[in-house]
């Protein structure tokens, strides 16, 4: 069998168990229905998590895993929209959701701007246009940048900048702002202050000192610690943790053209548990998507036994963690 072959099988056996899935549990056919219990779901873990740390129910380091873990459902939920799998024909809904999973992750870009940028990584997945990956360190050589780069977005663009030519930089640098506003500009300057503040004051505790704030600023940093433990922070492990996987689960450099079997690994190896709970299973799951695009993320969850045993028959590669080393080349005797 050809590579174009193999890959029309795996396509059909889980096309094939969707369809199963559905006819044996009918809810499933209730998509939007689904999408939008979801939504609900993890906006009310997200408030009440907040509310608990508020009130002194929960710790911060308790309070942060929780939201971060309810907050990688709307992040499954803006991918399935982008692929317009939620209220297709109801327009208002539709981009109600699609405010709504973005104001859960501010370290996002526009999930509508996204759309544009995860239409063209399926088109040109593993190849030198597919922007959408390459912003989260696909393809780079792993190393301190690249751990930094991973783990927020302003260091991706301002450290990658080197590589740009200079009559180009500007206008990364514009585009990128302009994808992230405003959410994206909140987060930086609450993460930012947050991250000085209490840098500045670790320093003059190490010295001996203690910095005399003025009151206002004190009282402003109250609010800044509130919404970095119940926001900012949740998203920024979230991010880090989606972008470590996704980026080392795809394939970069040497893929051949829309062949659909180089572009992903299943990536579920024990280590990368911790990862996954705040990407939902991303790398166990997503090379699925890679062949079948049209199933919502829970019909991938339940359909992953069937699909990754004939994705494996089929030569889909599972837990190269030599990835790493290779930066994402899919030659294995790539440096």
């Amino acid at each position: 069998m050809s590579d174009e072959q193999k890959a029309a099988h795996i396509k059909a056996v889980v096309t094939a168990e969707g369809v199963r899935l559905r006819e044996r549990y009918p809810i499933l056919k209730s998509q939007d229905a689904i999408g939008a219990v979801i939504l609900a779901f993890a906006w009310a873990g997200i408030v009440v998590s907040g509310w608990a740390y508020y009130e002194g129910l929960i710790s911060a380091w308790l309070c942060i895993p929780l939201v971060a873990m309810f907050a990688s459902l709307t992040h499954e939920l803006e991918h399935d929209l982008i692929h317009w799998m939620y209220f297709k024909k109801t327009p208002w809904a539709h981009h109600t959701m699609m405010a709504l999973v973005w104001l859960a992750r501010p370290t996002t870009i526009n999930p509508w701007a996204r759309r544009t940028l995860h239409f063209n990584h399926h088109k040109f997945s593993g190849q030198a246009n597919d922007l959408e990956e390459r912003a989260i360190t696909n393809g780079e050589t792993w190393g301190v940048k690249r751990l930094f780069m991973t783990g927020d977005n302003l260091l991706s663009v301002m450290l990658r900048m080197g590589k740009v030519p200079k009559h180009k930089r500007a206008k990364l640098f514009l585009s990128a702002a302009a994808g992230y506003f405003p959410l994206g500009w909140v987060q930086i300057g609450l993460w930012y202050n947050f991250l000085g503040f209490h840098a500045i004051n670790g320093v003059a505790l190490l010295a001996g000192t203690e910095i005399a704030w003025w009151s206002w600023i004190v009282d402003a940093m109250q609010v800044v610690n509130f919404l970095v433990v119940t926001w900012i922070a949740p998203n920024v492990l979230r991010s880090f943790s989606l972008h470590f996987v996704s980026s080392n689960m795809h394939y970069f450099g040497d893929v051949e053209p829309g062949n659909e079997l180089q572009q992903c690994q299943v990536l579920n190896v024990w280590w990368m548990t911790p990862f996954h709970l705040f990407c939902f299973n991303f790398g166990s799951t997503h090379a699925i998507h890679h062949f079948v695009v049209k199933e919502p993320f829970y019909i991938r969850q339940m359909s992953a036994p069937v699909a990754h045993q004939v994705m494996r028959e089929m030569g889909v590669r599972f837990n190269d963690i030599g990835t790493f080393k290779r930066a994402n080349r899919w030659t294995r005797a790539a440096a």
